[in-house]
């Protein structure tokens, strides 16, 4: 499924890394969200991309929008990777059904059973308003996201 610029993007509803249920429909009317799907917690690239957004956190969490970081991994090992990280957003797991976010988003990679570096900024209406997609060994760069949602 490829997503399309303007249209509504894909609800869902997930765990975070504590256990509590997170859903993009609950910040309509209220935040700008960027949805961020990477590989592997605790995986080189992903390590280094989440920790760029933590020590930059206020221009992707604050009063008028959210960061929620996706991966098919387990809650526990967000958890420890979270913990291990001083990650202060949400890890959020597409665990089970396995991937089933990261397929409405156009970024789960059958063939290696894991979400491919997709990165959507979505508006307070629920629109997907920007998107980027990179292979699995590809690094995204910060700046081009963080300009999307200061658009916004």
């Amino acid at each position: 499924m490829t997503l399309t610029i303007g249209e509504l993007a894909p609800d869902f509803t997930l765990v975070n890394q504590f256990g509590e249920n997170v859903s993009l429909s609950s910040f309509k009317g209220k935040k700008n969200v960027v949805v961020l799907f990477y590989p592997f917690a605790f995986s080189g690239i992903c390590t280094g991309e989440l920790c760029a957004l933590r020590d930059d956190l206020s221009a992707f969490q604050n009063d008028g929008a959210e960061l929620l970081a996706i991966s098919c991994d387990p809650m526990y090992s967000l958890k420890a990777f979270g913990e291990a990280e001083s990650y202060k957003f949400p890890l959020l797991a597409d665990f089970w059904p396995h991937g089933a976010v990261s397929k409405s988003y156009g970024v789960f990679l059958e063939d290696k059973g894991f979400a491919t570096r997709g990165t959507f900024v979505i508006d307070k209406e629920g629109i997907l308003r920007w998107q980027v997609l990179n292979g699995p060994g590809e690094a995204r760069n910060v700046a081009d996201y963080k300009a999307a949602l200061a658009v916004l």
